[in-house]
């Protein structure tokens, strides 16, 4: 065959297949721009614009750095609702896992009479061995358990204070769960008394440092009363309670009735708690008191189940077995009543017996009349020293062998009776024992008479006349929040917290007065308390809430600096808004300039929460002012 015949078709063959190549890879980059752009659209929608979409041929390759393993995944799945899954090539990487978020550390410290455990996560560089140790050395070295983990994270600034915070309290938490996070302590607790309780929550709150916020949930369950004891008393001076417990609310108030009843007049304080030998009580302590008021006189002492009438001397003996016997018949069941006449003193003595301990408000101990030997009167010199520690002991007592039986049991009942009192004394006698005196204890006069009835026995007589004054209180001399604002407010009355023009920087003037306020507020307890900042309307409104907040912030500061621990506290802006004068006179401005003191109520803002209208006002129940400086607009205007 001839070559000019086999060229043309192999000519035509040729083109065909350039012409289909050309053609296949026209289509090939059709299909590939059209799946890079629908690939990458989806992506985007997806919020995923940090990849990058490229095509090869048919294959869709996506780069760039996913913030996690689950976005990695969720971008190839995207990718593949857009092409065949088997044509996405993933080239993408993850970002470093050292830049996600630490974890929060946190520990609860669970502590009972049988050890403390550590439940949680810490952070890896905490050694959990001296923790441990510390734990058990600051609660009597009992036996820590230690549950926790730990992760490789840096802690938050403000982790150590807190954790510090928390451990250190252990001491005086016997009984608790603390919860520790970043900057905040959270305690329950439980305490034996109210007292113990707000004893507690006061050191507490002196103790917390500033960074960290404390919470606190302290309950003081009722105190267990032994002997469950009361005692009233009618005769000369009136009618009284040397004593009284009671086991409910309701209690109270029927023992409170029938000493009405009987020609009670004054307030009752009859502790409630646990204790009591019947459910009864409150029916044996009415009928005693109805006894004595029957007889117009004597004592009735109910300790535990056993009742003790003791009616007054000259009683006629008809009277007295009457009222006694209805008295017997009608107690309640497991009540014994043991009943005394007295018989008139024996006017023929020619001398009494008579021990004296008084007790000075500086503190000096003095201790008169008979002991009945030399030993006893060592044991006392011992007993008083121990029982008022660095006060001076002045003994004037002799020694008497012609004292009465049990005499040595009265005179140490005597010293320990009046180391209840701030001052006082106790006068002892064969057939008497009287104390008197004050004490910052308001059951001083209740532990004192239950102490007597122990040592005496519930047919003794005696007479406790103790009078409670709160300034000897140290918890109850604490100052109420409302009452801490008001010393603010006393103390600047017609002072001023004043500001460089145009400044949040306090004056050197106004320093003193910054100085008394710091005073007060170290005094007071644990306050949530906001200052807020005030101007007059001159100026930009934007400006004015400005610079009221740097001013409230900056006395923030300087209370701080001043050793307040204003953890609890917040600074506030508020311009221009609430105004207390007329902005139209120089007077009115200078009123309008102003920073306030403000009680933080919860309560208020939990109501108010969500309520972006509601006042600033709303959200306090009392304040202090003081003044701010003058030229507030003026400054700010340009």
């Amino acid at each position: 065959m001839r070559l000019s015949a086999i060229l043309p078709p192999l000519a035509v063959f040729a083109l065909a297949a350039l012409l289909s190549v050309v053609g296949a890879r026209a289509a090939v980059g059709v299909v590939e721009d059209r799946s890079v752009t629908a690939v990458r659209e989806a992506l985007t929608d997806e919020g995923m614009s940090w990849t990058s979409v490229l095509g090869d041929g048919l294959q869709i390759i996506l780069e760039g750095e996913a913030p996690s393993e689950a976005v990695r995944f969720r971008a190839i799945t995207v990718a593949g609702t857009q092409v065949d899954a088997s044509r996405v090539i993933d080239n993408m990487s993850v970002a470093d896992p050292d830049g996600i978020a630490p974890p929060e550390f946190a520990i609860e410290i669970l502590r009972n009479d049988g050890g403390v455990t550590l439940i949680g996560l810490v952070p890896e560089t905490t050694d959990r061995e001296a923790m441990a140790d510390r734990i058990s050395q600051l609660s009597g070295g009992i036996t820590v358990t230690d549950l926790l983990e730990s992760a490789d994270h840096a802690a938050p600034e403000s982790w150590r204070p807190a954790l510090d915070f928390a451990i250190s309290s252990l001491a005086d938490l016997p009984r608790s769960k603390v919860s520790v996070t970043a900057g905040r302590v959270a305690i329950v607790a439980m305490t034996d008394s109210p007292e113990a309780k707000r004893r507690l929550e006061s050191q507490l709150v002196q103790r917390r440092p500033d960074p960290v916020r404390l919470a606190l949930d302290v309950s003081a369950p009722r105190p267990v009363i032994t002997p469950f004891i009361t005692r009233f008393v009618i005769d000369e001076d009136g009618a009284r309670f040397e004593a009284c417990a009671a086991d409910s609310e309701e209690t109270s108030r029927r023992i409170s009735r029938a000493a009405r009843e009987a020609g009670f007049e004054g307030s009752i304080v009859c502790p409630v708690g646990l204790g009591v030998p019947s459910r009864t009580w409150g029916e044996a302590v009415a009928q005693g008191i109805a006894a004595v008021g029957e007889l117009g006189g004597g004592t009735v002492t109910l300790t535990d189940a056993d009742v003790t009438l003791v009616a007054p001397v000259g009683t006629e003996q008809a009277m007295f077995d009457r009222v006694v016997g209805e008295l017997g018949n009608d107690l309640p069941e497991l009540f014994a009543l043991e009943a005394v006449l007295p018989e008139p003193p024996d006017e023929t003595e020619d001398e009494v017996a008579e021990f004296t301990a008084t007790l000075s408000p500086e503190g000096l101990v003095q201790l008169r009349g008979r002991v009945a030997d030399a030993l006893m009167n060592t044991t006392a010199e011992n007993y008083a020293k121990a029982s008022f520690g660095s006060a001076e002991i002045s003994m004037g007592t002799r020694i008497s062998e012609e004292v009465p039986q049990g005499w040595s049991v009265r005179v140490l009942a005597a010293i320990e009776a009046l180391s209840v009192l701030e001052n006082g004394s106790v006068l002892v006698r064969p057939e008497s024992f009287s104390v008197s005196g004050v004490s910052g204890r308001q059951q001083a006069q209740t532990e004192i008479s239950q102490l007597l009835v122990e040592k005496l026995g519930p047919e003794a007589e005696f007479e406790v006349q103790v009078r409670y004054e709160e300034s000897l209180d140290p918890i109850a001399a604490l100052p109420t929040p409302e009452e801490c604002l008001q010393q603010i407010t006393t103390v600047t009355d017609g002072r001023k917290i004043t500001f460089e023009p145009g400044s949040a920087d306090i004056t050197g003037e106004a320093q003193s007065v910054m100085d008394d306020i710091a005073e007060i507020l170290r005094r007071c307890a644990d306050l949530q308390v906001e200052v807020a900042g005030y101007t007059d309307s001159q100026g930009r409104e934007e400006m004015n809430q400005r610079l009221s907040q740097d001013r409230a912030e900056s006395v923030l500061r300087g209370l701080r600096e001043r050793r307040v621990p204003v953890g609890s506290f917040r600074a506030v802006g508020y311009g221009e808004e609430n105004p207390i004068a007329d902005n139209e006179t120089e007077e009115g401005r200078e009123a309008n300039r102003r920073i306030e003191f403000s009680l933080i109520d919860p309560e208020a803002e939990d109501a108010a929460a969500g309520d972006e209208e509601t006042e600033p006002t709303a959200e306090v129940s009392e304040s202090a002012e003081t003044d701010g400086d003058g030229n507030d607009g003026d400054d700010e205007q340009d």
